[in-house]
Parts: C-alpha cells; structure tokens; sequence
C-alpha cells in the first residue's frame, strides 16, 4: 500500500492531527485501495482558520475576477491533462462503468471553465429612484465555504462547488465523501498546481460526524454547501441555524417518470431503464418511479423486464459492463433490504432482486436491475421512499390527473418527467410537477449552464448555471447621493 493521502490545509498536504487513517475500497472487489487521512475537529478547525485568514487578510477576499478565471482556467487544463486518470480513479472507487466516469471529468472540466467565464461577466444592477440618488446592487462573495459532498459523482460534485465557491471570490473548506475521496484529492493537486494561493481552498477529508459536523456548526464558516441525503441535510440545517448560516442543500429524491400510451413506445422504455438503472440508480433525481397508462401498462412491463434482464452488470473497468456495483456492502445491504420490504408489502417482483455473486462477481456490491410493480398502491414504502439503487416501482394511471397526483404523492421534488406525443398535454402536465428539474421525451440530461435544485424536501437552493453562481455570493444595495447638501430634516 503507497503512503496515505493527506490533507489540503493552507497550502500544505498535512497528516491527520492524530496519525490516523481510514481504508478506501473498490466496490467490484471489496479490496482495500488507498489510505486516507481521518481528519479530526483540531483539523478542521485548522482549515476554516486558514480559509478565514485568506479571505479576511491575505487578499482573496478583494482579488479580480480577472485573476480568478485565469486560475479558474488553469484548473480545468490540469484537469483536462489527468483526464484518463480521474476516470480510472473513479471507476476504482466508486464502481460506476468507465465510461460514464469519462464523461464525469468532462463534465468537472465544463464546470471550471464555465464559472472561469462567468465570474468576468457583467453583474449587479443600477435603479432609477426618486431624489438625487444613484441607486444600484453589487454582489460580492459571501466569504468562507464549507462544502460537504456525496459519493455518487465524487468529481463532478465537488466540480459543483468549488468552481463557482472560488470564481465568486470565496475560500472554502470541503469535506468529500469518506467512501470516495480519491479524485478529490486529485483535484485539490491540480488547484495547487494551478496556483491558488494558500488557504483558499482546503480539503480535509474524513467523518462526517466530526468533519461535516464542525463545518455546519463553525460561526468562521459563513456558508454551507451540502449535497446528499435529506436526513443529513435536515441535520446540517439545524446545526447551521445557531449561526444563520447560508445555506444551499441538494438532497433526495424519489422522481416520477410518467408515460402516456401515445409517446414512442421504444423510446419511453429506453429512458425508462436508463432513468433508473444509469450509475447503478445512485442518482438523486433517479427515475425511480415510473407511471404508465393503463392501456400501455402490460406491454410496457414486458418489453421493459425484457431489456433489463439483459444489462451486463459486472466491473466498472470492463468495457462491457453497462451497470456497476453498488458502493459499499452496508449500502448493498440496504437496498437489498428495500428489495425484501417491497416483497413483504406485496409487491410484484418482475426481475431481479437478488445480490450476484457469480461470474467473478462475488467480492464485489452488485445486486440486479430490479423491478417492482405496484398497480394502483401507493402507500408502500418502496414507493415512498429514496432506495437510491436499481430498483424501480411501476404504477399505474387512468387520467392526467391521476398521474399528476400520484407524481406529487411524496415528500420530494427534485425531477420528474413525460413522455407524450401531445404536446400541449406534455405542458400541461410539467407545468403541474412539483420538481425543480423537469424532461419531456427524455431523462436525465443535465447542463452547466441550467439550474439544478428541488422542491419541497429535496433541498434549498439551485447549484449551476448563474443561479449556482449567485449562491455564493452577496447581494450589498449601494445609494450614493448625488447632490451632497444637508438633510434638512431637523430645524436646528
């Protein structure tokens, strides 16, 4: 085993305070890949000082958009250069199909030079208001960012963050999932390398209990960014109440994917599979509950249990594999344990179900493309609940407004989409959706340049696009007078 990643604190690769290291493993065999530094309180304590210091002192808090970028830049050709790297990386640790990893850095890549471009462009407004006064808004960095992100996207999710936390003008402080952290630290050697002075970005790697929990309660940390589960994110919102912290929190999702008998029928039961069965259905705005039309519902069922029952699950490395393991065995064992919950609610099992074990797939987290189908109930808790694995729940609908309700029937909002020929009917029906990122006639497709965020109790917020930039940044009203004589308010 080589050495074991450090830490990012004020532009030095540090040791844990304590010495002490957590293993990293690779979900198709279980083997152990890295050792990690388990960063404690004291650290991270260290990094929101150094981040403090940077902004508040050492000049980052005043510098030009100008010189930002061109880090900014800088950033995503290292990036760029370590391409093959990053993807292998992730494919090792996080267990998704190289090729959707591939596309991941690219993805990172867009981010950095996206938020390079953006933060030069024209902001703030000017107001036309009564009297003598010039009236405008400017937007200025809010300060230190403490980021806590999940493990499904390690790249691109930290890409999220930090690019526009940095062309705003922000430090940062960030803690990536414990179970991949290994790209993380890749990126952090391509921001050192790029050049960012010391402090302004800080990486400190280890529980989320200790780490995730100074972070969201630190009165130094002015903003917190947090992506992954609600119940976490519930818990961040509470410890980040005591210091009115900003707050931006992307979090579950239980999404509905609804498809009427007029759409094209192999089209619809392709996104179906891909809504759901795309990066193991470790995807926040999965389509993990698809709404069919009762007059499609059995032919729909069949050709979809058809092509899911040939997904080639095995080994993200292997070209041929199209769905990988899930990322660990504890999280392996709770989807499984939602797989035995489906049935005992009485559940139509239609494929799947089971954990693979054969074919040299024994060592790894792999359990089958599973799909439940529900008819009309929709009280069980496969239906209610984020599963947040390949197992998707099959409903069905008689009218636009059952299938509008049944769409809004769950504690979240974060995507949803339509599948219809009519188009009138298709905006009807989004229009409708509670859900902050919306697809007709396709699934999954995401942009930089769009927002992304949920309703209800899918989160606060929206990351990417302007919107994602404005997040990070403070709005300040200017009035400056423009006939400078007293006031004349009192007499004497």
């Amino acid at each position: 085993m080589k050495e074991a990643k450090k830490l990012f604190i004020d532009g030095e690769w540090v040791s844990s305070s304590t010495g002490e290291t957590f293993e990293v493993r690779n979900p198709a065999s279980g083997e152990v890949i890295a050792q990690v530094a388990k960063g404690t309180r004291d650290d991270t304590k260290k990094a929101i000082q150094a981040a403090r210091r940077a902004f508040d002192e050492s000049g980052w808090g005043e510098s030009k958009a100008r010189d930002r970028a061109e880090l900014l830049w800088k950033a995503a050709d290292l990036i760029e250069e370590r391409a093959e790297e990053f993807a292998q990386t992730d494919t090792r640790n996080n267990g998704k199909p190289l090729r959707e990893s591939r596309y991941d850095v690219a993805d990172a890549v867009n981010q950095f030079r996206y938020y390079a471009g953006l933060c030069t462009k024209p902001q703030g407004q000017t107001y036309d208001v009564p009297d003598d006064i010039q009236a405008m808004v400017v937007r200025e960095p809010i300060g230190v960012v403490g980021a806590i992100t999940c493990w499904n996207y390690p790249l691109v999710m930290n890409a999220q963050k930090v690019a526009p936390a940095l062309a705003a003008g922000n430090t940062l402080v960030l803690k990536p999932a414990d179970l991949t952290p290994l790209s993380t630290i890749m990126l952090f050697e391509c921001l050192e390398k790029a050049g960012f002075p010391p402090g302004v970005a800080n990486l400190v790697t280890g529980p989320g209990s200790v780490v995730g929990d100074e972070i969201s309660r630190n009165e130094s940390v002015d903003k917190v960014a947090f992506t992954g589960g609600t119940e976490t994110g519930i818990t961040i919102m509470k410890n980040a109440a005591d210091t009115v912290k900003k707050l931006s929190l992307e979090l579950g999702g239980k999404s509905p994917n609804i498809v009427f008998a007029d759409a094209d029928f192999e089209t619809a039961v392709d996104y179906a599979l891909f809504a759901i069965f795309a990066n193991q259905g470790e995807v926040c705005s999965a389509g993990s509950r698809l709404l069919l039309e009762e007059g499609i519902y059995e032919t729909f069922l069949a050709r979809l249990v058809e092509r899911a029952q040939k997904i080639v699950v095995g080994d993200g490395a292997n070209p041929e594999t199209e769905m990988g393991p899930l990322i660990s065995e504890g999280h392996m064992e709770r989807v499984l344990d939602y797989i035995r919950i489906g049935l005992d609610e009485g559940a139509r099992l239609l494929c799947g179900g089971k954990r693979l074990t054969s074919h040299g797939l024994e060592k790894g987290y792999f359990v089958e493309p599973t799909i439940f189908a529900v008819d009309h109930r929709n009280d069980l808790r496969i239906v209610q609940e984020e599963i947040f694995g390949p197992v998707l729940v099959v409903q069905k609908f008689r009218t636009e407004q059952e299938a509008v309700q049944l769409a809004n029937s769950t504690k979240y909002g974060l995507a949803g989409a339509v599948f219809t020929n009519d188009g009138a009917r298709a905006q009807r029906i989004i229009r409708k959706m509670r859900a902050g990122i919306t697809w007709i006639n396709t699934y999954h497709p995401t942009f930089n340049e769009a927002p992304w965020g949920g309703y209800k109790m899918s989160g606060i917020g929206r990351e990417l696009g302007t919107y994602g930039y404005e997040a990070y940044t403070e709005l300040k009203q200017i009035n400056i007078n423009m006939n400078v004589k007293p006031s004349g308010w009192f007499r004497n």
